[in-house]
């Protein structure tokens, strides 16, 4: 029997995902399902759905901390080479200190939420997080700009092609979609500069076109491909740690995902870390 808070897969999908069950509708017999590792919503018959023995739940998960050590591993490689080149030929390259840009992840999803926010502390990014449901962030997405003041903005949560829609250019087929883009639009009103505001938007099978014309600088998902949860987080390090005067490399921006060009691209984009000196000695 299939209760809230199983983990299932689809056995008409090939049990490919793994999702946690988070309600159940029985008048039409159908589990409403949150993707574990991806950004997605959906929902599926409850006989359609099967539940994973512990070994392979904890297959599937080791499967997937493998791949965010991997980005995480070559993050910190960059980033070393990055900082030495930045620092080489001066001789006082001990007193010269570095910020990065400051970030405002909006999410849908308050556990991928607080899962990103510990990332974001792991690769030393200053970041706040705020829980809004995705058809509540066009309208409150302005004043949380103006009040967090952030170099990079992510407005992102859960997203998906509706069952049996193939129009990919209509914005109603997608579940969440249309309040990304209305998002994002109300934001470019009130700073419409890319590069003073960088934003991220978009989640699993986003309508990427339509997100960069409204404003985003990157977005998800060109090929309606499922993301990753921390997806976002590692598109916004390579923004934040890229020198202000330097246009951040898209192909770098994508290739430092777990999903790749499929799932995210973008447009140049200026980076937001800024260097000092001197370092003070009291930090």
């Amino acid at each position: 029997m299939v209760k809230v808070g199983d983990v299932v897969a689809r056995i008409s999908y090939g049990k490919d995902i793994y999702f946690k069950v988070i309600e159940i509708k029985e008048k039409e017999n159908i589990a409403v399902l949150k993707g574990i590792n991806v950004r997605v919503i959906a929902d599926a018959p409850l006989e359609d759905l099967v539940h994973p023995s512990s070994f392979e739940i904890r297959e599937y998960k080791k499967e997937y901390i493998k791949k965010c050590n991997e980005c995480m591993e070559r993050i910190f490689y960059r980033r070393e080479l990055e900082i030495s080149r930045l620092r080489r030929g001066n001789s006082e390259e001990n007193d010269f200190f570095y910020i990065p840009g400051r970030v405002l992840h909006v999410d849908g999803d308050k556990d991928y939420l607080e899962f990103c926010l510990s990332t974001y502390k792991q690769l030393e990014i200053e970041a706040y997080g705020v829980n809004v449901p995705e058809k509540d962030q066009p309208k409150k997405i302005k004043q949380l700009v103006m009040e967090y003041n952030p170099d990079i903005l992510v407005i992102t949560g859960h997203d998906a092609l509706l069952k049996n829609r193939s129009d990919f250019k209509n914005i109603d087929a997608y579940r969440n979609s249309k309040y990304f883009i209305e998002a994002v639009k109300e934001v470019r009103k009130y700073q419409p500069s890319l590069d003073d505001l960088v934003i991220f938007a978009g989640a699993c099978q986003s309508h990427y076109e339509g997100l960069i014309k409204a404003g985003a600088n990157f977005a998800s998902s060109p090929h309606r491909v499922f993301i990753h949860a921390l997806d976002p987080v590692f598109v916004i390090e390579k923004v934040a740690f890229t020198p202000f005067d330097q246009i951040v490399s898209v192909k770098d921006v994508i290739d430092a995902t777990i999903t790749g060009i499929k799932g995210i691209g973008g447009i140049g984009t200026r980076g937001k870390l800024r260097q000092g000196l001197p370092r003070s000695p009291y930090d």
